[in-house]
Parts: C-alpha cells; structure tokens; sequence
C-alpha cells in the first residue's frame, strides 16, 4: 500500500505538467494562427487546474503510458484555412510531447545513472515517468479517432469529402475509445509502440 502511495506522489509531478504543456501547446498553435479561443478562456496557463479532465487524468494514472486532458476550446473560424490550419493545431500537442520525452530522454543520459546511485533516486525515477508518458501522451493522441488529435490531423489530411464523411464519426468517438481501452485493444496495439520508442529513448 505504502509503495503505491509513493508511485502515485512520483507520478503527479509528471502527469500535470505533461498533460498542462499538451493542451497549451494546442491553445498557442491555435492563437498563432488567429484564434484567440484558448488565450480568452484562461487556458494559455501552466496551471494544471485548468486543463484536467477526470476520466483522462484516472486512465494515465492507472495506466501510466495514455490519457487525456480537457481539450482547449478551438474555434477554426479564425483560421485563414480551417482544415490545414487546423492540422497543425492538432500536431501541436503531440509534438509538444514527443519534445519533453526526447529532453528528458537526455537528461536521464547524462544525470540518471548518478541519481540513481543517490538519494535522488525517486528523481531518476522521476525522469523515466516523464519519458514514458509523454510518448504514451504522443503516440495515445495520434490514434485517428475523434476526439483524439489524429482524428483532425486525418481530417486535414483528406479530400474535403471523405473529411466529411469521417466526421461523422465524432459523436461515437469516445465511446469508441473507451471500448478500445476497457477491451484491452490498445493494450495489444497501442501500447507495444509505446514501450519501443520508450525502450529507443532510454538507451540512447
């Protein structure tokens, strides 16, 4: 129980921060395009607070590698081309994630092996928490499923009719997901890719 206890207060650090820089990546991407949405919402923030979605936030701490924040509110009738621009706001929390694992990846490199070796241990720990998350937070978000960020990127991607024909989709998206999830297919699936690029980043 106590070492439970002590996984979860180790995990805390890196899942807020994780998922807080996802969904403000969304919000700035989506700002810097011309939609000011996020920025008036108060959800250009670092507070966690802000962006936390409860069932998102249980699945990552259950499952350590995927979850969900509250998406940021985005209106594409700001973008000068709705569909690309779109895309790219979409990439951006992805990205924003694949970044923090690769940064943490090397500092794990350089300072892992002596903080393990210290009493900073539970911070190397830390370190590898932040690695595996935010590439479960990257490749999670990709799944081509609405609400998820691949589903817009696809959108984006496709001729404008079978855009439109794939958004009908949207409103049995998370129902989809949560049954992908509690049928163990993203365990099968999605969840290999993850502890390989995982695996890639930590030894580099």
């Amino acid at each position: 129980m106590n070492s439970m206890i002590q996984q979860i207060i180790l995990l805390i650090v890196p899942v807020l921060f994780s998922i807080t820089v996802h969904e403000v990546c969304h919000g700035y991407a989506a700002y810097r395009f011309g939609d000011p949405t996020a920025k008036n919402a108060g959800r250009l923030t670092l507070n966690p607070i802000k962006h936390i979605d409860i069932v998102g936030l249980l699945v990552l701490f259950i499952t350590r590698m995927i979850g969900w924040a509250k998406p940021v509110p985005v209106d594409p009738r700001y973008f000068r081309n709705p569909r690309k621009d779109m895309m790219w706001v979409s990439l951006a929390g992805p990205a924003s994630n694949l970044g923090l694992a690769v940064v943490f990846a090397v500092v794990h490199k350089l300072f892992g092996g002596m903080l393990a070796a210290s009493y900073l241990f539970p911070l190397s720990f830390m370190i590898e928490i932040m690695v595996m998350i935010n590439v479960g937070l990257a490749v999670f978000n990709l799944i081509p499923i609405p609400p998820l960020d691949g589903s817009h990127i696809v959108e984006g991607l496709l001729p404008l009719d079978m855009a439109r024909a794939y958004s009908a989709i949207a409103p049995y998206g998370f129902m989809i997901l949560l049954l992908l999830i509690f049928t163990r297919v993203v365990d099968f699936v999605i969840f290999p890719i993850i502890r390989t690029i995982v695996h890639i980043l930590l030894s580099i």
